[in-house]
Order: structure tokens, then C-alpha cells, then sequence
């Protein structure tokens, strides 16, 4: 069984929310929602990635 099934649907939920927010502050929400996650790129990933991160150490999630 992989670790992301062991996340209660509820923090599923709230993660994919997130990750769509903050998509949608760089501007990559629209490919996101036509073409999925796989066709973001890499160095989009990395900042939703450490936006997330800066998010939590302000305790802002």
C-alpha cells in the first residue's frame, strides 16, 4: 500500500485544495484543470512546492 492512501480523505481534500490555490497564485491553475499536474513543470512544481513550505512556517496551514 503507498503512503497516499494512508491520508484521511478529508486531508486529501484540503491538500488538493491548496495545491490549486496556490496554482492558482502563479498562474498555472488553467493548465493544471486542462492538462492535469503532469503537465506543469517542473520548476512550477518546486514553487508551489516552497510556497506551501513558507506557508507552514508561518503557520499559515
Amino acid at each position: 500500500m503507498s503512503r497516499r492512501n494512508n491520508i484521511a480523505p478529508e486531508a486529501r481534500t484540503a491538500f488538493e485544495q491548496l495545491k490549486m490555490e496556490i496554482a492558482k497564485e502563479l498562474g498555472v491553475d488553467d493548465t493544471v484543470r486542462r492538462e492535469g499536474w503532469g503537465s506543469v513543470s517542473s520548476r512550477n512544481c518546486g514553487n508551489i512546492v516552497k510556497k506551501a513550505l513558507e506557508m507552514r512556517a508561518r503557520n499559515q496551514i
